[in-house]
């Protein structure tokens, strides 16, 4: 399976825009530019797409556990924080708030554990990976 998004830049990189398109059109020259990264700008950046990509490949792979060890989530709802200084992305952050009926709480944290860990895109990032929950029945 490959998946592909293609960036157009145009300028110099503090003075200059871009846009982002993905294969799904769910990105469609979708805006970015020096303020939208570094600033309070109008558009996305690239850290905030790696945070949408590690919170979203983490609720599923947490699904995948508690479905699997016969807890089915209601809901995961999962915020990834990405710090980004000195022109590194330096950790990805995961808050998660979880509603998930008859689970031990030593059960749920090896569930999100493995999560953390094996999800496809936690693998792939070279940071820092955290994890603070919340689980309500």
């Amino acid at each position: 399976m490959i998946r592909k998004a293609t960036a157009v830049w145009q300028g110099t990189g503090k003075e200059g825009s871009g846009h982002l398109t993905t294969a799904s059109t769910v990105l469609n020259k979708t805006q970015y530019s020096f303020t939208s990264r570094f600033e309070d700008g109008i558009g996305t950046n690239p850290e905030e797409l790696v945070a949408a990509a590690h919170s979203g490949c983490f609720a599923m792979k947490l699904s995948f556990n508690l479905t699997g060890a016969g807890f089915p989530p209601k809901e995961l709802e999962v915020t990834s924080n990405i710090t980004f200084e000195e022109g590194t992305l330096k950790r990805s952050h995961l808050v998660l708030k979880a509603q998930v009926e008859g689970i031990t709480e030593e059960k749920f944290a090896e569930l999100v554990k493995d999560a953390e860990l094996n999800c496809p895109i936690s693998k792939a990032l070279k940071m820092e990976i955290s994890v603070e929950y919340t689980l309500n029945a």
